[in-house]
């Protein structure tokens, strides 16, 4: 089989223009970022009002293992074979981050014969939005260091909360010193980096829906406390219209298409495991208005960007998804139980048995929301019918649809049962219920998720949690929803906890506040929000040749 940027070069492309053309975009909505890219105004949705929604597809996965799940390329797939089956769709996907690209992982455009295109620009600059976000975000920290010196805003040196940011993994820049070299420089104080796609700017674009609530949302952001422990936000430092205008063209969606030519916005980067792991809240609004079924996928497993698009997303901007679609690969299900990642193409019916527990975890959890759901058993060559009958027989116990799906080797004729039974559970009537309220208090949202999704018997805080948690309450947050910082290797907070761990003691270490992106963030284990490379980053293996062809990028 051709590599996936052979498969990338092969395609037809259509002029993205046809493609808004087919979408019933007027020109003055769009602007075209060369022949395959164009942004789509975020004004175009209020022309939309009209319109009813299309059904909202909701893809995650089981709980992710080195071995790959492969939830991008099941979105695509099953668009593009929705599509197939005369149903008009869309699929959303976040834009992926020059970390990973660079990294251990590679491109995030999907594979084979489910990727969007043009995938070399889509992996790499694209049109600017992370950059624009990098920006905007240490604008913010060039602003509090230089109101430290000038002694404004009564800023607390030790206070900032407020990281510097940057679009790539480096483990160097998590903990740093600034300011040094004499008075001139400013006053020297401890600092760091986040990657920029752990920036609650991120997050705050991913969750606007046109300029005015962006600068509302962008005011709001907490940035330090001041001298009397009081908050200092945005606001208070007088850049929120700055910090707008660098947004301004970022906040517009992303149209490209997929290898068969499907409609797609990829806009917002966001990780579920330390944000809510969601394309921006404008491409699937927009993309709901101009199709039949739109396909959204989230971050990581069900447990993380899952339920943050059902307990968050969802109830803050008044979605109704329709179906949740749940990845699996017989792979990752050995890993699961105790096969070495090494063995993995190796047909062990014993290993696949243990870890079956893993997807019934994930199953059980997304029936608590009420939405219906479909596995969608992604298949390798090395799995055998032996293996695939296996999961099949699991999942008829568990009360739920399977589907097995070959939408990377085919496209969308390897999904077109999976996308059959996603129309099927669509037409089922039903209704979204969240874990937990907004309401509660915020012991509760938490104590409710430990116990009902990553299946804690308690939960334990720090003395630092505890202490942020008073600052929280004392400050009118408290009210705010909660998204979990945790590992994605677990649906615990220890990542050696694989499978099904139950009945165990949930920490969180310590809290933080997006004020602006409308969220507080529980710690939960020891989260890195700057990744670092691994020994041997993806970036070796790639070049370009005098003719500007890249290679390594996949």
């Amino acid at each position: 089989m051709l590599s996936d940027i052979e498969i990338a070069r092969s395609a037809k492309l259509k002029k993205i223009d046809l493609i808004a053309n087919e979408l019933d975009i007027p020109e003055e909505y769009y602007n075209l970022y060369g022949k395959n890219v164009a942004k789509v105004s975020h004004k175009y949705l209020k022309e939309l009002n009209f319109k009813n929604d299309g059904n909202l597809v909701m893809v995650t996965a089981i709980t992710p293992t080195p071995a790959g799940e492969g939830k991008t390329t099941t979105s695509i797939a099953l668009s593009m074979a929705l599509n197939k089956i005369h149903k008009r769709s869309i699929v959303t996907l976040r834009e992926p981050s020059l970390g990973p690209v660079m990294g251990i992982k590679g491109g995030a455009a999907g594979g084979g014969y489910s990727q969007v295109l043009p995938m070399e620009d889509i992996n790499l600059h694209f049109t600017g939005d992370i950059h624009a976000i990098s920006s905007a975000h240490n604008l913010v920290s060039a602003v509090l260091d230089d109101y430290i010196k000038y002694n404004k805003c009564d800023i607390d040196s030790t206070e900032v909360s407020w990281p510097r940011t940057m679009d790539m993994n480096d483990r160097a820049l998590r903990e740093i010193i600034v300011a040094l070299g004499g008075k001139k420089n400013g006053y020297p104080r401890q600092d760091g980096f986040i990657i920029t796609a752990a920036s609650e700017i991120m997050a705050i674009l991913c969750l606007t829906e046109n300029l005015e609530d962006l600068k509302k949302k962008l005011s709001n952001i907490v940035v330090a406390r001041n001298k009397k422990r009081e908050p200092v936000t945005v606001k208070d430092l007088e850049i929120t219209g700055a910090l707008s205008v660098l947004l301004k063209d970022a906040i517009n969606p992303n149209l490209v298409q997929t290898i068969e030519n499907t409609p797609a916005f990829v806009h917002g980067g966001p990780f579920a495991n330390i944000a809510h792991g969601t394309n921006s809240i404008l491409a699937t609004k927009l993309a709901l208005k101009l199709s039949d079924f739109v396909v959204t996928e989230t971050g990581f497993g069900s447990d993380l960007g899952g339920e943050k698009f059902y307990d968050f997303v969802s109830p803050t901007f008044g979605l109704k998804p329709s179906a949740t679609v749940l990845v699996a690969t017989i792979r990752a299900l050995k890993y699961h139980g105790g096969q070495d990642k090494k063995e993995l193409n190796t047909p062990n019916l014993e290993s696949l048995e243990k870890g079956l527990p893993n997807l019934q975890v994930h199953v059980e959890n997304l029936k608590k929301y009420n939405i219906p759901v479909v596995v969608s058993l992604n298949k390798f060559y090395s799995d055998t019918d032996d293996e695939i009958n296996m999961v099949k027989n699991y999942c008829d116990k568990l009360g739920v649809e399977v589907s097995v799906n070959e939408g990377f080797e085919k496209g969308s004729e390897g999904a077109i049962d999976l996308a059959e039974k996603v129309v099927k559970a669509s037409e089922q009537q039903s209704e979204l219920k969240s874990i937990y309220n907004f309401e509660d208090p915020l012991e509760v949202k938490i104590d409710k998720l430990a116990k009902n999704i990553y299946r804690a018997a308690k939960v334990e805080y720090s003395s630092q949690a505890l202490s942020t948690m008073k600052f929280l309450k004392k400050y009118g947050y408290e009210n705010l929803p909660v998204i979990v910082a945790k590992t994605q290797s677990s649906i615990s907070d220890d990542p050696k906890k694989l499978g099904f761990p139950k009945d165990y003691t949930f920490t969180i270490r310590d809290f933080e506040l997006s004020a602006g992106a409308g969220f507080i963030v529980a710690l939960a284990g020891d989260i890195l929000r700057m990744p670092g490379l691994s020994k041997i980053p993806n970036a070796v293996n790639m070049d370009i040749d005098k003719e500007g062809n890249i290679s390594g990028l996949s």
